[in-house]
């Protein structure tokens, strides 16, 4: 089954601060990365997003951050929930899609600290039949513990010298300011621009197109799926990998299984076999259930 194709007008995506995007976190039981990330996007350049909190079921802790955050930033946050009954992350990333009021939406998760330009960065580079594709710094074990709010909130962490003092030694490169060096970067890269759920963009029209996140997916893979998705119907990557930085807080992993990786696997060669578009169990197939907004 194919979805319809919509790809909104390129004058639409090029002049960004037309349109509000929805940025779109996935988040379970990290109530204190995610107020860390919620005080990333408190700094942004580019103030006028909604942010819809895709939970994945976790417990009060999590909805106090959010209620916290909402009166103590101008943040527009929004929550979307459902009962923890195992991983059902592409499930209630469908549903914050379809909660999501922007037509443009960025993705992140509730552990990545985005740098102040994100946004305006992901809006700048909007267009008709490409998705934006950005990737993450991993802050190590030691420092992402010591990490604080006022390190957010003052930029400081962004910055090599703070970075370097905890032991971090990786991708200097990434971190670059400017944005006409940044895009020679992007362009030389050997690294494919690919869906990557942590940092990715596009449309919500394109999404909905492909009929949003295979829930028949684990962890593992789900992310690049939509992409390939994406790119079956006309919609490629576009790298701003070094335009639009974000830094990974470090946490265990404890849901990745041989088992899962291997069925997510099989479908992803599937999809790219059969060039398919449209999610054999997506948004369509989305029906009543526990969540709430």
């Amino acid at each position: 089954m194919s979805g319809e194709r919509e790809i909104p007008e390129t004058g639409l995506a090029r002049a960004g601060q037309e349109v509000r995007p929805s940025v779109v976190l996935t988040t379970y039981e990290q109530p204190r990365a995610l107020e860390l990330v919620l005080w990333g996007y408190a700094r942004q350049t580019h103030t006028d997003f909604e942010i819809v909190v895709a939970d994945d079921g976790s417990g009060p802790r999590t909805g106090e951050v959010i209620d916290r955050l909402s009166e103590e930033t101008s943040l527009d946050i929004r929550r979307v929930w459902h009962e923890d009954r195992g991983f059902r992350k592409t499930e209630i990333l469908n549903r914050a899609i379809v909660a999501a009021t922007g037509q443009y939406l960025i993705f992140s998760d509730g552990d990545c600290i985005p740098r102040e330009d994100f946004v305006a960065v992901h809006m700048s580079e909007a267009r008709a039949g490409t998705f934006p594709s950005g990737g993450y710094l991993k802050i190590p074990r030691g420092l992402s513990e010591r990490l604080t709010v006022d390190d957010v909130r003052s930029g400081s962490v962004f910055k090599r010298s703070w970075l370097t003092s905890g032991g971090w030694k990786g991708g200097r490169r990434r971190l670059i300011w400017s944005r006409r060096v940044g895009r020679i970067l992007d362009r030389v890269t050997p690294t494919r621009a690919t869906w990557n759920g942590h940092n990715a963009s596009a449309w919500k029209s394109c999404i909905l197109a492909v009929n949003g996140f295979d829930m028949d997916m684990g962890y593992g893979g789900l992310d690049r799926a939509l992409g390939e998705r994406l790119a079956n119907i006309g919609v490629s990557g576009r790298q701003i990998r070094h335009r639009a930085p974000c830094l990974h807080v470090w946490h265990p992993r404890p849901y990745r299984t041989p088992e899962v990786t291997a069925a997510n696997r099989a479908i992803r060669d599937r999809i790219r076999a059969n060039r398919e578009e449209w999610a054999r169990v997506g948004i369509s197939e989305l029906g009543d259930s526990d969540a709430s907004v």
